[in-house]
């Protein structure tokens, strides 16, 4: 799909304020609608994927603690963690989490839609034009004293 073009000097006017709100809700948006299929919010998806990659390693403490900063809804961790327990898609052996194989089967549903939501937010997109995206985001936080680095 084609967007409309405009000069440089336009869109170097643009609050970049209203661009990267319009973005986020977008992005995330998709995201979290994905996700709801498999009942699901962020917070869930964050655990799974940090569980499955490092099993028997991450307790709560840790991992909200790892977590946090990417939460922007203020979320009860300890009742997500309650969550994947009571669904047993995750199980916890003296404090550390494990995923079962429905947790990894549920991830692995969830993952295949993500997949194909950032495929297509990523569509006409060259990798050159992402990186050079977030190099400029990066560089905004930057300027205002934000953590820049990748996480």
């Amino acid at each position: 799909m084609a967007i409309k073009e405009y000069p440089v000097e336009r869109l170097a006017a643009e609050p970049i304020g209203y661009w990267t709100g319009a973005a986020y809700r977008a992005v995330v948006g998709r995201i979290r609608a994905d996700l709801a299929l498999e009942r699901l919010t962020q917070p869930h998806w964050w655990i799974l994927n940090h569980v499955a990659g490092a099993p028997g390693e991450w307790d709560r403490e840790r991992l909200t603690a790892r977590l946090t900063r990417f939460d922007d809804q203020d979320t009860d961790f300890s009742a997500v963690f309650d969550d994947l327990l009571a669904r047993g898609w995750v199980t916890e052996t003296d404090g550390l989490f494990t995923l079962t194989e429905e947790g990894e089967r549920g991830r692995r549903r969830a993952r295949k839609r993500g997949s194909a939501a950032r495929a297509q937010m990523h569509e006409g997109v060259t990798p050159e034009e992402y990186a050079a995206a977030l190099t400029v985001l990066r560089r905004v936080m930057d300027n205002l004293g934000e953590d820049s680095d990748l996480p």
